[in-house]
């Protein structure tokens, strides 16, 4: 009897250190799935299930924070026609719908984030629109910390504060950029025929992309200010009738269309263009990225796609 109790609590000893070792296994693996990776929630497909008629209680519930992790902004950010998407997105989740993602989906949000940082700093592309992003999620956060007692962020106040700093820190990292004149002597934009460079303005889409070009040169300057410009950049974000109720006249009489724009653009959104967007399949209400594969069993699939803005995106899990 003594010898089998020996062998009895040796036994158990055994299977106590076993049980040890897989709940530390297991949680060692949760870290660095969730905690300790600098990676997106990693799933195998890049598309997700949505309808608008679900809810928590009925099949095909899907939330806001659920998307953002299956949809690989990750990966989205390294296409040039899918990063001013993404972008937007990333900054009307600031305004609005941060307190609706999971603490999991809030981590995704600042690792992509950071990424996108990464990318402009090197780039050296796009460093306004980021500026503006970092803007609005640092101004959303202040008041969000500030609420802290009434639970609208998940995780730690000291986390949050942590995360503000970084975002202070790479507003200094844009700041501090440096950006160099190429070392290539060949053909520049004002060597162009003027005719040329005016079609290159017209493809601009920001009036203050026009504005810090004409800074570049005198010649540009004067092209800068060309009247037909502004008006067709005013024509192309706003509608006859907004325009009608912004009208200025110049000191000449006419139609002042530059100081239109910027007075429209404090009024009304602009309008917004992407060279890729999200698409919601209408047949079996799946949401993905423009030529990702999802298990449609309509004839024709791609006339089934509907493109989503950012802002349908979103009003999307709103239910």
């Amino acid at each position: 009897i003594h010898s089998f109790c020996k062998k009895d609590d040796h036994n158990k000893e055994n299977l106590f250190n076993s049980l040890n070792y897989d709940v530390a296994a297991k949680k060692r693996k949760k870290d660095l799935l969730n905690n300790k990776a600098k990676i997106q929630y990693f799933h195998q497909e890049k598309w997700i299930y949505v309808h608008k008629g679900s809810t928590k209680e009925r099949h095909g519930y899907c939330t806001l924070g659920e998307a953002f992790n299956r949809l690989d902004f990750s990966s989205a950010i390294l296409d040039s026609r899918r990063f001013n998407y993404v972008v937007r997105l990333l900054e009307l989740i600031a305004k609005s719908q941060l307190t609706s993602l999971s603490g999991i989906a809030q981590k995704n949000y600042m690792n992509i984030l950071e990424k996108v940082v990464q990318k402009v700093l090197e780039d050296q592309q796009n460093i306004r629109l980021i500026r503006e992003l970092l803007q609005t999620l640092y101004t959303s956060l202040c008041t969000l910390v500030q609420r802290v007692g009434k639970s609208v962020l998940v995780g730690n106040i000291n986390m949050w504060v942590h995360r503000m700093e970084s975002i202070l820190h790479w507003q200094q990292q844009l700041n501090n950029i440096q950006i160099t004149r190429p070392a290539f002597k060949g053909t520049t934009l004002t060597d162009l025929p003027l005719c040329l460079q005016l079609n290159i303005m017209q493809r601009l889409s920001d009036g203050r992309d026009l504005v810090s070009l004409g800074q570049v040169a005198p010649d540009l300057q004067v092209l800068s200010e060309d009247r037909l410009l502004w008006k067709k950049l005013c024509q192309y974000h706003f509608t006859d009738r907004q325009i009608r109720k912004r009208l200025i006249l110049s000191d000449k009489g006419h139609l002042d269309w530059k100081k239109m724009y910027f007075k429209l653009i404090r009024c009304y959104p602009r309008k917004e263009q992407y060279g890729d967007t999200l698409q919601l399949c209408r047949h079996c209400h799946i949401l993905s990225w423009k030529g990702t594969d999802h298990p449609c069993t309509a004839n024709n699939p791609e006339s089934c796609s509907t493109s989503l803005s950012p802002q349908d995106f979103i009003n999307l899990f709103r239910f």
